[in-house]
């Protein structure tokens, strides 16, 4: 099992076993190089504890065990772990600032804990079996266990087809959950699992505050997030994609280090439109950074979806995971840990998506003929040659308004209508079992929790689904492939609750999003970021579908091959290629969705996948 996470910690290995548990651990070293072994015992070897990720509050934390009367032995984070749970049991989690995943086994109570960090930074996969509680940090570690075995789950492949992504608790492999973010899971030999919540995205805003208090206290804590990811024993480098969140996190960092050199890593595409290396370059310069800086184009994107397989545990539809794989591989010849943005947009409403929640009232208040009207007109504008081209953001946007939140926000976000992926599965699928509906997690998910107004759900919902679902998974998976650590000061948990009480006028001002945050950083950063509209990390995979990728298109869905792994409807798969590559239709985001499911398919289910 450890053998088969060896990409997540190229530095060493480590076991415990007695006769209830065995625990394993793939290491890479970057806290305490020397003693950082891992499982970590307490002095009596009565608690033993595993680690991935980190816990950036462990010196403090530390200090205060040592004042209880607690020993320790090693300069790592692990160790706090085996003393918090001494000192305060399951309550221990409350207390730690960090993204990690965790397990602490108690010989003396029998009781094995499994923890999650807030936000899902880090993944935790688990299935209870006769033979008792598997879990580790990726699916093919879990397939290792010989009472483990790979079936696939078609409630998760119509929620991937409907979210771009499998959102947790589920998995694509059946009776294999994901620990949600926020949550433990507590287990004693010959008992049930016991999962539980120990922390929530929560809202209160405070309207109290003055908007220049608020300006001060956003750049204080971001500051101080940004402080504490910077401690590592190896070398520290920066993903800087010339946006905001990126380049705030590289201007702070600059402060916090003084005259200190930063790396900074950018990746580009030769494709107008979709290139931002300009920024990064601009923002590299004012801070004084080292940059360094590469390219993606088809052909690495080709030769990449060929052994994605292997890179992702789970696939993803978003385009950019194999160009973030590519830059981590490209940084990690440099560096060891990286920081990124990650979060910002979703905690700031950086998306358009939440110009809808602001601006839906007034929508709708409009007479109806002027609505119909306008949608005549958006339906009429061209196709953009760049990435989030203002006719693709408004046909988005108004594709949405059809739909009540939160449908509305998940439609804007992306993946297929219930009708739409009743004519992509094939008949033998749906025949044999229809999928349960996926949108019911939305239900489960959102329903009694968020916040009072628009705004403030569509942050929980963008923080539970699109963050915690793709974008956190997505930077996980690609860089850990590559043995790289990525931290993310914005998902701080004293940042997420600072964003929480901040009134949601502040984060949509007018038509200005992320408001509060660009205010904040005002003389930090070069007007031109501030100013930027909101691009994202796009990939130019239609394009490419249509040229250089359409052999490899047409090659794995040709009908003969849909039709024999059997999930897909061959008549509906190539009609979406023909439209695709004849450029009548945009087709892009499904069909890579296909082809990356495809790759993972091979390596995870290889052969026929379903047979009625």
């Amino acid at each position: 099992m450890t053998e088969q996470l060896r990409h997540r910690g190229p530095d060493g290995e480590g076991f415990y076993g007695d006769d209830h548990l065995a625990l394993g651990l793939r290491r890479l070293s970057i806290i305490d190089r020397r003693t950082g072994q891992q499982p970590v015992a307490n002095e009596t070897g009565t608690v033993w504890a595993a680690l991935n990720g980190e816990i950036y509050n462990h010196l403090e934390l530390r200090a205060g065990l040592e004042e209880r009367g607690h020993r320790f032995r090693t300069h790592g984070d692990t160790e706090v772990l085996v003393h918090a749970w001494e000192e305060y049991g399951e309550q221990c989690v409350q207390r730690l600032d960090g993204m990690f995943a965790f397990a602490v086994w108690d010989t003396d109570q029998r009781v094995l804990f499994l923890a999650r960090d807030r936000m899902g930074e880090k993944p935790l996969y688990y299935t209870a079996t006769p033979f008792g509680l598997v879990f580790g940090s990726e699916l093919r570690a879990l397939l290792e266990h010989p009472a483990v075995r790979a079936e696939l789950n078609l409630d998760a492949l119509a929620a991937y087809l409907a979210f771009e992504y499998v959102p947790d608790p589920l998995s694509l492999l059946a009776n294999i959950a994901k620990l949600p973010p926020g949550h433990t899971l507590t287990m004693r030999p010959g008992g049930e699992p016991r999962v539980a919540r120990y922390w929530d995205v929560r809202f209160a805003p405070d309207r109290t505050v003055s908007e220049s208090e608020w300006r001060e206290r956003v750049l204080h804590q971001l500051e101080a997030s940004v402080r504490r990811r910077l401690a590592a024993d190896v070398p520290v480098g920066f993903f800087l994609s010339g946006g905001v969140d990126s380049s705030a996190v590289v201007a702070l960092a600059a402060r916090v280090w003084g005259g200190r050199a930063l790396e900074t890593f950018s990746i580009g595409f030769s494709e107008p439109g979709y290139d931002e290396r300009a920024y990064a370059r601009l923002v590299a310069r004012h801070v004084g950074a080292e940059h360094h800086e590469t390219t993606f184009d088809a052909t690495d994107a080709g030769v990449l979806l060929e052994k994605s397989g292997d890179l992702f545990d789970e696939p993803l539809v978003d385009g950019s995971f194999l160009p973030t794989y590519a830059l981590s591989r490209f940084a990690r010849q440099d560096v060891t840990v990286t920081l990124s943005g990650d979060g910002g947009d979703e905690l700031f409403c950086g998306y358009p998506t939440f110009l809808v929640e602001r601006w839906l009232p007034e929508l709708h208040q409009a007479p109806r003929s002027l609505m119909a009207a306008l949608g005549r007109a958006i339906d009429r504008l061209p196709r953009s040659a760049g990435y989030a081209g203002w006719e693709t953001l408004l046909k988005q946007l108004w594709r949405g308004l059809q739909y009540p939140a939160p449908l509305r926000t998940q439609m804007l976000l992306g993946g297929l209508t219930s009708g739409e992926r009743a004519q992509l599965l094939s008949r033998d699928v749906t025949a044999a079992r229809a999928p349960r509906e996926p949108y019911a997690l939305l239900a489960e998910t959102l329903g009694g929790a968020g916040g009072r107004d628009g705004l403030e759900q569509a942050i929980y919902q963008h923080c539970k689904f699109y963050l915690a679902g793709q974008n956190l998974p997505n930077v996980d998976h690609a860089s850990m492939a590559c043995g790289l650590e990525v931290r993310a000061p914005f998902l701080d948990h004293a940042m997420v609750e600072l964003a929480g009480r901040i009134p949601s006028r502040l984060k949509v001002h007018g038509l200005t999003t992320k408001y509060i945050l660009k205010e904040a950083l005002r003389g930090l950063l070069p007007a031109e970021i501030l100013g930027r509209r909101k691009q994202g990390f796009g990939v130019p995979i239609g394009r490419w579908l249509r040229g250089p990728l359409r052999g490899l298109l047409e090659e794995w869905l040709r009908p003969e091959r849909v039709a024999e792994v059997g999930l897909f409807d061959a008549a509906t798969t190539t009609r979406l290629v023909d439209e695709h590559v004849a450029g009548h239709a945009n087709h892009a985001k499904v069909l890579w969705g296909l082809l990356v499911f495809d790759a993972w398919r091979e390596r995870y289910l290889p052969g026929a996948c379903w047979r009625a």
